[in-house]
């Protein structure tokens, strides 16, 4: 996503990755559930966002942060699970 930039946020157990782009957020929340796993919560895409791809930006973002950590993804969230789906070289960062 040209112009985007996606950061991730923490404060205690919970969190979120975040998409900004042209003054619009874009987010998937996060729960902490273990030192191994999170909990993909929702995806919040506002209108202006939609259909931009933004959506899979964040999970992709998502992916790779927990690669990188050696932790797995619950993906609770309905549109997390259906890109998921969508990605079978994504499995070894979810766990089902």
């Amino acid at each position: 996503m040209s112009g985007a930039v996606i950061s991730k946020e923490l404060d205690g157990s919970k969190g979120r990755y975040v998409l900004r782009r042209d003054g619009e957020e874009a987010e998937v929340t996060f729960s902490v559930a273990s030192p191994q796993t999170i909990i993909a919560d929702h995806t919040g895409v506002p209108e202006a966002l939609r259909g931009t791809g933004a959506g899979h930006a964040l999970v992709a973002f998502m992916v790779e942060d927990v690669r990188a950590q050696g932790i797995k993804i619950v993906p609770l969230c309905p549109f997390v699970n259906a890109e998921r789906r969508k990605h079978p070289d994504w499995a070894d960062a979810f766990q089902v």
